[in-house]
């Protein structure tokens, strides 16, 4: 691939939406667990996010409790971090919300400064139905905090609220991760990055694993009480996406040899990583409970997947390649939108215009 054919260094990932059933259920863990901030909220639209990096938010009540009380311990769930158990009692110096509904007083004001980001939109879609087994669509949005303070202070919060959504941990040598499932199934990493000098790679690839974190001592080192009482009012972002896809190959001619990211890391048949300016992944896509899905029906779940890119030029120049290898585009003159080989909707805008 020509370096004119992908995607600009600094893309980035824009909110993700999802189609939920119980807009309230998912609204709460998303707010009182994951602790992001309401920024709107309108009929039957939730837009959640956090402050953007450097946006100072002060205020007394910007933070809420970290969690409903002594005694909500986090259940193993499925996966990677199975048997693992999350704090049984609020660590020293972290106070306890009075009550597990969490007000956030100052979202009104943060909104109207233009220096929140969105992380995810929740659109209320009442008579859709769940997807059936081994179809495409969210395999989990990732959410990036900027160190492991905030990570540990969302991780403690989910695990009090909803302790039974946690389902695995891992050390990805690039990340610490968390992962948990929202009240409608829809998959949640929780992440901190490593600083890229630590990264490695190998001839172009790189260096991932999966090596277990006990969320207990990942908790007792890292966790604040002014992290836990601050939570929602620190940064946090769609770091990537990772989708669950029909095969490997179709992905890659996609997402790599048509969108333009480039490949960091593949498992086979069975998973591909791919990013903009030699990140670890933007997106991924595999196969592991998908192998030869077809495309998507309507359903709950994933909505619409956002990509920044930082300029006009570059989003002129993806339009370009998506209609010269035949993908239907929507062009609006601020975003274009177009679907995968298996109907997952993508919209690309510039950073900012979202």
């Amino acid at each position: 691939m020509n370096s004119q054919d992908l995607l600009a260094a600094d893309t980035g990932m824009g909110a993700v939406t999802l189609r939920v059933a119980d807009l309230d259920a998912v609204t709460a863990f998303y707010r009182d667990g994951v602790r992001l901030t309401v920024l709107a909220q309108e009929g039957g639209r939730v837009v959640l996010g956090r402050p953007a990096a450097g946006a100072a938010v002060t205020g007394a009540g910007a933070g809420a409790g970290a969690g409903a009380g002594a005694g909500a311990g986090a259940g193993a769930g499925a996966g990677a971090g199975a048997g693992a158990t999350v704090a049984d009692a609020p660590l020293p110096g972290a106070r306890v919300a009075d009550s597990p509904v969490a007000d956030f007083p100052v979202a009104d004001a943060r909104a109207a400064t233009g220096l929140t980001v969105p992380i995810l939109v929740l659109e209320h879609e009442p008579a859709l139905r769940n997807a059936g087994p081994g179809q495409a669509g969210l395999f989990h949005t990732a959410i990036l905090f900027d160190d492991r303070s905030d990570l540990a202070a969302a991780l403690y919060s989910v695990a009090t609220r909803y302790p039974r959504s946690f389902t695995g941990s891992a050390d990805h040598l690039v990340s610490n991760a968390f992962y948990f499932t929202d009240p409608e199934g829809n998959g949640v990493e929780l992440y901190w990055d490593r600083d890229r000098t630590e990264w490695s790679w190998t001839h172009g690839s790189i260096d991932m694993d999966t090596v277990y974190i006990d969320p207990n001592a990942f908790l007792q080192e890292h966790l604040t009480a002014e992290a836990v009482e601050r939570a929602d009012a620190r940064p946090g972002r769609v770091g990537h996406v990772h989708l669950s896809v029909g095969d490997v190959a179709s992905a890659k001619a996609f997402y790599v040899d048509t969108l333009g990211f480039a490949t960091t890391a593949a498992m086979g048949g069975q998973a591909l990583f791919v990013s903009a300016g030699g990140y670890h992944h933007h997106m991924a896509m595999n196969t592991w409970n998908s192998r030869g899905a077809g495309r998507r029906q309507q359903a709950l779940g994933l909505g619409l997947v956002r990509i920044e890119v930082p300029a006009a030029d570059d989003l002129g120049a993806l339009t370009a390649r998506m209609r010269d290898a035949g993908v239907q585009t929507a062009d609006d003159g601020r975003t274009v939108a177009f679907e995968d080989p298996w109907a997952n909707r993508i919209e690309v805008t510039t950073a900012g215009r979202g």
